[in-house]
């Protein structure tokens, strides 16, 4: 497909709107939609059943899969900037969804971005220390190092097309939004899920989905070439304060506490995974190269 073409048919020679392409359109990849001004938007998806959902928001939704390279091809060449919010497939420590990503923009006119949203479990356990971006990587789960896999594929990308793409890595910790689904610890306080005693406990970090989907907009536009930026609020909490606070917004009971040893005993493996990193970002970057002001500066004010 010629790169003056939509993955729907040809575009006028008048036409210099900025495209962006959304892979991965889930609740952020939506709301950054909403913050948009001036931009066409194209987003994959692999489900027919979202092809009418993304249309009555304006998105135009192209039906393809990660997992199947081969789907990609009308996208190539096609976006001027590209967000990658696809999570890698749970295989082994590799991300072979973003190879078959930046293989399809590799085939015609590059993107001026590409922004990927990893996560902050890159860092690994930090003993509680500040963490900025300068932090050498140190993922311990197979889902850290998938991501860690991941930003590696689209730096590379960004190097093999020199300057003209601007690539940028947005390192995300735990995103909330009352509007989210399960964007809330509500459902935990009622389990009564059991949380560390205060000696065991670890520091935790969040970001309002609104807010992400703002940093996601801005580095498409204002993001320097590869670069990462930590996207947190301004709160450093550790765990139990995090649900405790909660717990007296909502009117519900306190978690109970228990030891770590007692933890690994009790507790699912998933949920031993995000107690035993502790980490405290930093997110001076974000506001200065971004500029991004927070409209959420603590998760009091978002969850509230």
């Amino acid at each position: 497909m010629p790169s003056n073409q939509s993955p729907l048919g040809a575009l006028p020679s008048r036409f210099k709107r900025e495209r962006l392409l959304i892979i991965g359109c889930g609740d952020v990849g939506q709301r950054v939609v909403r913050v948009q001004r001036h931009v066409q938007v194209v987003a994959l998806t692999s489900s027919h059943e979202r092809v009418a959902s993304l249309r009555a928001q304006g998105v135009t939704p192209v039906v393809g899969n990660l997992d199947a390279p081969a789907s990609l091809q009308r996208l190539a060449g096609w976006a001027t900037r590209v967000l990658h919010l696809a999570p890698p497939p749970l295989l082994d420590s590799t991300d072979p969804r973003t190879l078959a990503l930046t293989r399809m923009l590799m085939r015609r006119n590059a993107p001026s971005s590409v922004v990927y949203g990893s996560t902050s479990g890159v860092y690994g356990d930090c003993a509680g220390a500040w963490v900025d971006e300068n932090r050498r990587v140190n993922p311990i789960t197979p889902r850290a190092q998938r991501r860690v896999d991941a930003e590696a594929r689209v730096r590379h990308f960004g190097r093999l097309r020199s300057s003209a793409v601007r690539v940028s890595v947005l390192r995300i910790p735990g995103i909330y939004a009352p509007d989210r689904e399960g964007g809330t610890p509500r459902e935990r306080l009622l389990r009564g899920t059991p949380l560390l005693a205060r000696e065991d406990d670890v520091f935790t970090n969040h970001i309002h989905a609104d807010d992400l989907a703002r940093a996601c907009q801005l580095a498409l536009w204002r993001g320097q070439s590869q670069r990462t930026y930590n996207v947190n609020d301004d709160s450093q909490m550790l765990m139990g304060d995090y649900f405790d606070m909660a717990a007296d917004l909502y009117g519900l009971a306190k978690p109970p506490r228990i030891s770590r040893a007692k933890a690994q005993t009790e507790l699912p493996a998933m949920q031993l995974s995000f107690m035993s990193e502790s980490r405290r970002m930093v997110n001076t970057r974000m506001k200065r190269e971004l500029r991004l002001q927070l409209r959420y500066s603590d998760t009091k004010s978002g969850l509230a």
